[in-house]
């Protein structure tokens, strides 16, 4: 009997938690969707990746005080320097605002769709994230503010890891982007509750097992190397994440 009204009482957390999320989300975008106007937008990308940062911990800070989702950041206590290419696996829909939550004024790369998203989209441009695939212009264009000290998230499999598998296809234009910016290339291992927003899964379904975990491991660095081909790069960095991910 209490493990059924613990249970309920973690599935109800789990959906509000959403509903926080969805509420504060709206509310940040109406706020930025008129300050699109502004000449030189660009001037307060700093300022409003600070405020989403401070947003995400909040939310991060949410899971923990609920108990809805236990989140784990380990060797984070060593900075990651400005400027880096900072990778990841993507196994869920919320580590990307878990992970955000601890990198400051830190870019990403969001997939067109969601940055015509109106509920989403106005906040990320504000912030300076960028939206497209890996195309040459893209490349040039984020590899141009990681050079003077801009550091940059990227999901090398561009969407989440299916169902069943350990690691999706990886995409190249993370080591394309470091090369020309000549930028260290960091992972972080992220480990979580194997159904929970997976890729298939209805987001608002809860989890099998709650409460869920989702784990972030600052791993290995690869210092910029010029004889080192991007595609080297990135054949070693999906083979250091398959084998910590057996």
């Amino acid at each position: 009997m209490i493990r059924r009204l613990k249970r309920a009482y973690l599935v109800v957390i789990y959906w509000l938690s959403w509903l926080v999320f969805s509420v504060v989300g709206i509310a940040l975008n109406i706020v930025c969707a008129p300050l699109l106007l502004l000449p030189h937008r660009e001037r307060y990308g700093a300022a409003t990746r600070n405020v989403i940062r401070v947003l995400f911990d909040f939310w991060v800070r949410w899971q923990h005080v609920t108990g809805v989702v236990a989140v784990d950041f380990i060797g984070f206590d060593r900075p990651i320097p400005a400027g880096t290419v900072i990778i990841a696996n993507h196994p869920t829909l919320v580590d990307a605002t878990f992970l955000l939550a601890r990198l400051p004024s830190t870019i990403c790369i969001f997939k067109p769709a969601l940055m015509r998203n109106p509920a989403i989209g106005p906040a990320a441009l504000m912030a300076g994230y960028v939206s497209g695939e890996f195309g040459v212009d893209l490349i040039h264009d984020v590899a141009d503010r990681v050079a003077v000290g801009r550091s940059l998230l990227v999901f090398p499999e561009g969407t989440r890891t299916a169902a069943g598998k350990r690691l999706g296809s990886f995409n190249s234009g993370f080591a394309l982007v470091a090369a020309r910016a000549r930028a260290p290339v960091q992972l972080v291992v992220v480990r979580a509750s194997p159904d929970l927003a997976r890729k298939g899964r209805s987001w608002w379904r809860p989890p099998a097992k709650l409460p869920a975990f989702v784990e972030f491991t600052l791993d290995q660095r690869w210092d910029y190397e010029p004889a080192r081909s991007a595609r080297e790069l990135t054949a070693v960095v999906e083979q250091r994440l398959l084998t910590v991910l057996t």
